[in-house]
């Protein structure tokens, strides 16, 4: 073991957005969307459609989504839906979408008709055309139902990720995800059947009692299936969640673990994407969303809507009671109230040039120079010299006067690198922010 791997964590947060939702706070006045969406680019946009609810709720969970909901709680958010559909539409009158994605939650914890009444709410109010479009839904083994997965099917999604964790059913149930194996793996063959263009299959390392021998047997139980995709995931334990506390060697673990998967993939013939997601060469790439060049707009109480300068979205939680509480809110909030945007972050030039480092530097391919100075109109190894600088003494970054690119163990740090590009006014809000 280095020295740098015992002075630095590797494991320090999963930065799948720039600013994290914790740095977002109420807008005041709240700008109409009219006017938030106003000379913006509405020609290429991504649709996110969040459905927060869960059929359970796994340890390692800090999702925005609760379990349980009754069909009368389901039927008023896909009501509350419509209606902030409605409002979206008519701030944004020409909307053109290049791709979609159902996350949550679970969407499948719909019912074949809910799933119907989603999809023709984003068909017929916002005019998006999901059949012609690369199309992601979520789903979990206890959801990926046959009727369900007709209706994906016949909407034409390209793509479904199911959430398997661990093939051993033991590190399943320490996960706190009771599954069984026999359940994933006739969900799977359901998928299959169903013929989506691209399966991507979830696991997760560094689960209790895990070893590298149980881990290899779960990638190569995934591996079975050949997978378009798979995205490995470290376990992290966050605040408010199920799971408890670890310490140092936990970090060292999941490391290793990190490693053996990534060989082992790699080996098996799939490219690495990031630190999180591999591919088979040549599938699931009309899949991706590039969100530094394309707008996001999200519809649902936990979906964030990017532009250049304002992220914004509703209130965040992570415990049960208060997330409930603010579905409860949600689905009784009028029409005009979906007019507005409530809860969010401006974006500073600063803040801006951040977003797009970190976002394109943790992809494997690295960041191009000239489309950073096209942007910008600087070069990104002086904007960011004594954190770049700092990279590459660590043996993380490689520079040409092309590419700015992690090296393999600047992937394997990627969770470290991409928070410690944060700027001071990120930090600053995310600190203060309390969990709730």
């Amino acid at each position: 073991m280095t020295e740098t791997d015992t002075a630095i964590s590797p494991y320090n947060g999963y930065i799948y957005a720039y600013p994290h939702k914790t740095a977002y706070r109420p807008l005041e006045p709240r700008p109409a969307l009219r006017d938030v969406w106003s000379g913006e680019r509405t020609d290429a946009l991504f649709l996110y459609l969040h459905i927060p609810f869960c059929e359970m709720r796994c340890g390692f969970c800090n999702l925005f989504t609760r379990t349980g909901a009754p069909e009368e709680l389901v039927g008023a958010y896909l009501d509350a839906l419509e209606r902030q559909a409605v409002a979206l539409r008519e701030a944004l009158p020409d909307p053109r979408f290049a791709t979609a994605a159902v996350g949550g939650g679970t969407p499948t914890y719909l019912s074949p008709a809910e799933l119907n009444r989603l999809f023709d709410l984003a068909e017929d109010v916002l005019g998006a055309d999901l059949r012609a479009i690369p199309l992601s839904v979520e789903t979990s083994p206890a959801t990926a139902t046959a009727d369900r997965l007709a209706v994906l099917a016949g909407r034409r999604a390209t793509r479904v990720s199911i959430g398997v964790q661990s093939f051993v059913d033991a590190e399943a149930r320490a996960a706190v995800r009771p599954q069984r194996r026999s359940e994933v793996e006739a969900a799977l063959g359901r998928i299959r059947d169903a013929a989506f263009e691209v399966l991507n299959i979830d696991l997760i390392y560094g689960i209790d009692g895990q070893t590298p021998r149980s881990w290899v047997y779960s990638l190569d139980s995934a591996l079975a299936w050949r997978p378009e995709e798979l995205y490995l995931y470290p376990l992290y334990v966050r605040p408010l969640t199920g799971l408890g506390r670890r310490d140092r060697e936990w970090d060292d673990q999941r490391l290793d673990l990190y490693r053996v998967g990534r060989d082992h993939l790699l080996e098996a013939g799939y490219e690495q994407v990031s630190m999180r997601m591999f591919r088979l060469p040549g599938s699931g790439g009309a899949t991706e969303y590039c969100c530094q060049t394309d707008g996001m707009v999200g519809l649902g109480c936990g979906a964030r809507s990017y532009t250049e300068t304002l992220h914004y979205s509703y209130e965040y939680a992570v415990a049960a009671r208060h997330v409930r509480a603010i579905i409860d809110e949600f689905v009784r909030l009028p029409a005009g109230e979906f007019a507005v945007a409530n809860v969010g972050f401006r974006l500073d030039d600063e803040d801006r040039r951040r977003r797009h480092l970190i976002q394109s530097l943790l992809q494997a391919c690295g960041m191009a120079r000239a489309g950073y100075r096209e942007r910008f109109g600087a070069d990104v190894m002086d904007d960011f010299a004594a954190e770049l600088s700092r990279y590459a003494a660590l043996g993380w970054l490689e520079s040409d006067r092309d590419l700015v690119r992690l090296t393999a163990e600047g992937l394997a740090y990627s969770d470290a690198i991409g928070p410690a590009l944060f700027s001071s006014r990120v930090e600053a809000l995310m600190q203060a922010y309390e969990e709730r």
